[in-house]
């Protein structure tokens, strides 16, 4: 991948069986023609699942661009089949987006009307292409974005979790270590959190969350606007069990974690004894990221504090 985009992307599909074109609703029989596309780059949203959702002005756009950048042809294409869309699509992902740039810039300034979507939902989150709107605003073109499906939006609205703050993380790491370290690096903020998560890795990373977050209310979301759309919620402890038991789901994932609960001022006295009970039955390392996720106070207070008590200080 490209060095300033995610090592991870989140694709959900158009699923072939899901939505065929008899499927989709009559278009408004007195809707006005579209206006004429002006010049410019056009980032714009397609659906998550359901081909139903893409959005009359994304659809005049799609139909009137010069050209569609897109992560793999074979992805929009099915889409472009069900509406009916003939415009050239032209590939832009992680691998060449580098080598593509100049020449989408090329375009630009020769007055292409250039469109970039995603496999599926909104361009640039956790997909490639803010270099390229960067630079093309750089250059002084027209750039404008048509809002439209993202599993993010829909998980929120679906986890029945505070809204009115939220972070969206994306991807953990891959590997343990880093990912409690990056979760250690969120405890303390005050906002419902979103991950995106492969099926394989759910049931570590939730365990994984629960160790470093603490026992949070959360949602895990997947198949958003598909036909076997599902969002089960619970703590992060009872999700983690569940996955561990039941084995990885299939589809697309998001995790929708709460806001941690509002700090309880702690005396000395029960810090210690947190900390006591935690070096107990796990590590040091292990018992001060516990501690940590349970307070909120800062790693480098609870670890000195941990390290007196493991070596017998008062």
């Amino acid at each position: 991948m490209c060095a300033d985009e995610p090592d991870e992307t989140h694709k959900d599909g158009i699923a072939e069986d899901e939505t065929e074109v008899s499927d989709l609703p009559d278009l408004p029989r007195q809707r006005r023609a579209p206006s004429p596309l002006a010049s410019g780059l056009y980032v714009t949203a397609t659906p998550i699942g359901n081909a139903s959702d893409l959005t009359l002005r994304a659809l005049d756009v799609l139909r009137q661009a010069d050209l569609v950048l897109c992560e793999d042809t074979r992805v929009t294409s099915k889409l472009f089949a069900i509406y009916g869309l003939t415009t050239k699509l032209m590939p832009y992902h992680d691998h060449n987006a580098a080598e593509m740039r100049p020449r989408v810039l090329d375009k630009l300034a020769g007055g292409a009307r250039v469109a970039l979507v995603s496999d599926a939902g909104t361009p640039l989150i956790s997909d490639p292409g803010y270099k390229l709107v960067r630079e093309a605003v750089a250059a002084g073109y027209h750039v404008t974005t048509l809002p439209g499906a993202s599993s993010v939006m829909a998980a929120l609205t679906l986890a029945g979790l505070p809204t009115d703050r939220f972070m969206f993380v994306g991807f953990l790491s891959s590997k343990q270590e880093a990912r409690r370290r990056e979760l250690g690096e969120l405890v303390a903020v005050p906002a419902t959190l979103v991950f995106l998560e492969s099926a394989p890795r759910l049931a570590a990373s939730l365990a994984d969350m629960a160790a470093g977050l603490g026992s949070r209310e959360a949602a895990v979301a997947r198949e958003l606007t598909k036909r076997f759309e599902e969002v089960r919620r619970g703590t992060l402890h009872e999700l983690a069990a569940h996955y561990e038991a039941a084995g990885a789901p299939k589809g697309e994932i998001v995790v929708v974690v709460g806001p941690p609960a509002a700090a309880v001022p702690l005396c000395a006295h029960e810090i210690d004894v947190m900390i006591e009970n935690a070096l107990g039955r796990s590590s040091l390392k292990d018992a001060v990221a516990e501690v940590v996720a349970m307070t909120g106070l800062k790693r480098r207070d609870i670890y000195a504090r941990a390290l007196a008590i493991s070596e017998g200080g008062d």
